[in-house]
């Protein structure tokens, strides 16, 4: 992560604005250390950081002390942080771009808990049933397991409202669950040249237009492979359903479930087997948000505002931004 690169996201938001001594900079290398250290406590945090002085030179900061971070991560606004992630995950896509010309995006949300003494006082007012807290939202690449975007938003906000945030590329193949259900969303995905792969709600209102031939290698997996369209112009309120084009619906069956899974898709080339199996791949985005759980620093926080947590939860993604960086520079082969 060059210098001169997070400088200029502190230019632009002004983030140094009454700084005399604790940059954001060093507020950036302390909160890094502290993902890729495990420090469970500020107190822990600065002790350890301080003991690396041999090394705060060449990194152009200087020793901490646990109230100024603790005052800068309750104050400073994660801005230019995030700029910093956006940064680094644009470094990764274009990596990603040289190798293949097309790229799988999957696309899922996780929640974060956050109840308990000053973390009610912001978390409360926009729980929902399941959640109090926040919930992070990720475009994750299929091949690196690297994030390509990322936002946050309150448990109660609908995944499917933060998809309209997501910065769409064309010949790219984006894989969601049925929580991303929005037709039009769709057909802005379809209109860049893009594909998807989905599942349709029980109740879409859907008709089959021609029946596709299954191979027999696919026979007693794939239960039907057909062409259908949307039997309705207009959805919800008397929204109008712009994917006026044909679908793709692939049956497949699941032994060890009761009912199969019906997937949606606007790829017409690949076979009805590639389709369940880049449906298949989604899983990797849950076994990510699992594993920053287990090996990140997102489920116990050093600070309790919003401010903190967000702060905390990007910084997480820098660290892990910076490893996938590093795995592909050098060709390391472990995952």
């Amino acid at each position: 992560l060059p210098r001169a690169t997070f400088n200029r996201g502190v230019k632009r938001h002004h983030a140094d604005k009454g700084c005399k001594s604790f940059f954001p900079w060093d507020h950036l290398l302390a909160l890094v250390y502290a993902q890729l250290s495990g420090a469970c406590s500020l107190r822990t945090l600065e002790l350890g950081f301080n003991s690396h002085g041999a090394h705060h030179r060449r990194l152009h900061t200087r020793p901490i002390h646990k109230s100024t971070l603790s005052d800068a991560s309750e104050c400073r606004s994660p801005a230019v942080f995030n700029d910093a992630a956006a940064w680094l995950m644009t470094k990764v896509s274009r990596k990603l771009r040289k190798e293949a010309s097309t790229m799988m995006c999957l696309l899922d949300s996780t929640s974060i808990t956050l109840k308990g003494r000053e973390f009610d006082s912001w978390t409360l007012e926009n729980r929902n049933r399941n959640t109090q807290g926040l919930k992070l939202h990720v475009l994750l690449d299929g091949s690196t397991q690297a994030p390509l975007w990322h936002d946050f938003s309150a448990p109660n906000v609908n995944d499917v409202t933060q998809a309209w945030q997501v910065p769409l590329q064309g010949d790219t193949l984006y894989v969601f669950d049925k929580g991303y259900c929005d037709y039009n969303w769709w057909a802005k995905i379809d209109a860049i040249g893009s594909r998807f792969v989905t599942r349709f709600k029980s109740n879409a209102g859907i008709e089959s237009v021609k029946k596709l031939l299954v191979p027999g290698q696919a026979s007693g997996i794939v239960l039907c492979d057909e062409l259908v369209r949307f039997k309705y112009t207009h959805l919800a309120k008397q929204r109008l359903n712009h994917y006026a084009k044909e679908l793709r619906r692939v049956t497949i069956d699941r032994p060890d479930n009761g009912s199969p899974l019906v997937l949606v898709t606007n790829d017409f080339d690949s076979t009805a087997l590639e389709i369940g199996q880049f449906y298949k791949m989604r899983w990797e985005v849950e076994l990510f948000f699992k594993w920053i759980k287990q090996h990140l620093k997102i489920k116990s926080f050093l600070g309790r505002s919003c401010n903190a947590v967000h702060i905390q939860i990007v910084t997480a993604l820098i660290s892990y931004l910076l490893v996938a960086l590093y795995r592909q520079t050098h060709r390391v082969q472990h995952t």
